[in-house]
């Protein structure tokens, strides 16, 4: 299969990183119905691949992403770990 989209993006959310990192990482699989290959990983900053055949489904996937760090982010600091 050939993508024809990808997007990567590093997030660096300083000390924070890791621990949102973790609460992400098991949403980091591959399932067969998913229009989208996924992968995140963490190396001192949390990067994000994303490879699609259709941009709408890359963009979808980015924008679930994206709006998951951001809750972990926000619930951190809610809590102010």
């Amino acid at each position: 299969m050939t993508y024809s989209y990808n997007a990567k993006i590093e997030i660096d959310a300083k000390e924070k990183s890791k621990a949102i990192f973790n609460s992400i990482k098991t949403d980091n699989k591959f399932y067969p119905e998913n229009p989208t290959k996924t992968k995140i990983s963490f190396n001192k900053k949390i990067t994000i691949d994303v490879e699609s055949q259709q941009i709408t489904h890359l963009r979808a996937n980015l924008n679930s992403t994206l709006r998951l760090i951001q809750a972990s982010y926000d619930s951190i600091e809610s809590v102010k770990i």
